[in-house]
């Protein structure tokens, strides 16, 4: 009896192995496929020839593909296990649902952490160096090429030469600052267009409502990041690198229940979309920013680099800021700053402060506008600050007018 017991053992472990591999590899398909589409949107189309930079192309595109699969699915990670752990609490012995266990979802932080590793600091590293220096036979290319080049170049050299002997140079720079200046007409045109077709609805009421929503949304990440300065200063199991939690479907980590779950989760997805933009919105990326079929393999790489890093730092950053009590497993939770009192202090203060000066100077004010345009009070605004200047001139003896 031993031995069949151990056997079945065995057979159970060895089977939900099995389904673990096969829901993993599922579900990165997925992410795999969506990731070819988004990538293949923005890709440079002048870039798909027939020959030796192809296939170049070719091994950079799917490298690149690999990549912003694991960064979707390290952004999924967390929302994945706080809504995996409250329908474990909902439907503990349902039949449908008893591949969703503790065991799947610590296979999959491994998976993330692991690969994520893997794709920032072994595939995106070959993809780069590989692309530049024109795959495995960019050597040869080099030396065969080099005499065609110049003798091209000689030949544009001697076109541009006679050009310049029968026009004016003045004619020419005239020429090349008006089409410059009529592309920026056009663009200028399009997105004046693409506003006039906004219907009255969209304009009174999706934009306004879409500020308001996202003004709440920092204002709950604010709120929760506050309580979350106070839990720390009076209890330890508030550190991110604390106790260990009841498990995996043992009891709901929101005093809400499912709706603070999703609550949560909506804010783990805020905070990721708020830290592209950001990124995204510095000066020096500026440039860097992709571009609808008109975007570089180069430029496709770093971005899916940048993007590894802020999704792969999207776990630890939501537990660091107490916006969910969900334990950091596997790798994520093995920082030693995680454990270090002043580190995560500090961390939330000064998101919390930066945000709050963020939502007070800019945010507050934009949202402000968007209402009064949507009210019509942006012309009484309008009308009473015309009063207000016209009582303020002077008269013409000096002296300023009286009411």
């Amino acid at each position: 009896m031993e031995g069949q017991d151990e056997v079945s053992a065995r057979e159970q472990h060895f089977h939900s192995q099995v389904r673990e591999s096969t829901i993993c590899f599922l579900l990165f398909a997925i992410l795999y496929v969506v990731s070819y589409f988004i990538i293949t949107r923005y890709k440079r189309k002048s870039d798909e020839q027939e020959d030796e930079d192809a296939i170049v192309n070719r091994i950079s595109l799917f490298l690149s593909t690999f990549t912003l699969a694991v960064s979707a699915g390290a952004v999924l990670l967390l929302p994945f296990s706080i809504i995996s752990n409250e329908i474990l609490l909902s439907f503990p012995h349902n039949y449908y649902i008893q591949w969703l266990n503790g065991s799947l979802i610590h296979g999959l932080w491994n998976l993330a952490s692991l690969f994520s590793n893997l794709c920032l600091f072994v595939l995106m590293p070959f993809a780069f160096f590989f692309l530049e220096s024109e795959g495995f036979a960019g050597l040869k290319k080099i030396l065969e090429d080099l005499d065609e080049q110049i003798y091209i170049i000689t030949l544009e050299e001697e076109a541009l030469q006679r050009r310049l002997n029968g026009l004016s140079s003045s004619v020419e720079y005239n020429i090349m600052e008006l089409e410059q200046e009529l592309e920026n007409v056009k663009t200028l045109k399009t997105k004046l267009e693409r506003r006039k077709k906004a219907s009255a609805w969209e304009r009174n009421l999706v934009y306004p409502a879409v500020m308001v929503l996202l003004l709440i949304e920092t204002s709950i990440s604010v709120l929760l990041v506050a309580c979350n300065i106070l839990c720390l200063l009076v209890d330890e199991t508030a550190m991110p690198k604390g106790t260990r939690g009841p498990g995996i479907g043992n009891a709901s980590l929101s005093t809400f229940g499912f709706v603070g779950a999703a609550l949560e989760i909506i804010l783990i997805f805020y905070l990721m979309v708020s830290s592209v933009v950001g990124f995204y919105s510095l000066r020096f990326f500026g440039n860097f920013t992709p571009k609808k079929d008109d975007t570089t393999m180069t430029k496709i790489i770093g971005n899916c680099v940048s993007i590894l890093v802020l999704s792969s730092a999207l776990p630890v950053m939501s537990r660091t800021l107490g916006i969910t009590r969900f334990d950091l497993l596997g790798d994520f939770g093995r920082f030693n700053w995680l454990g270090n009192f002043y580190i995560v202090l500090s961390y939330n203060l000064l998101f919390a402060i930066v945000t709050t000066l963020c939502l007070v100077r800019k945010f507050t004010s934009a949202v402000r506008e968007e209402l009064f345009k949507a009210l019509g009070l942006h012309k009484l605004h309008l009308s009473n600050t015309s009063r207000d200047s016209e009582t303020a001139k002077p008269s013409v003896n000096g002296h300023q007018k009286a009411l």
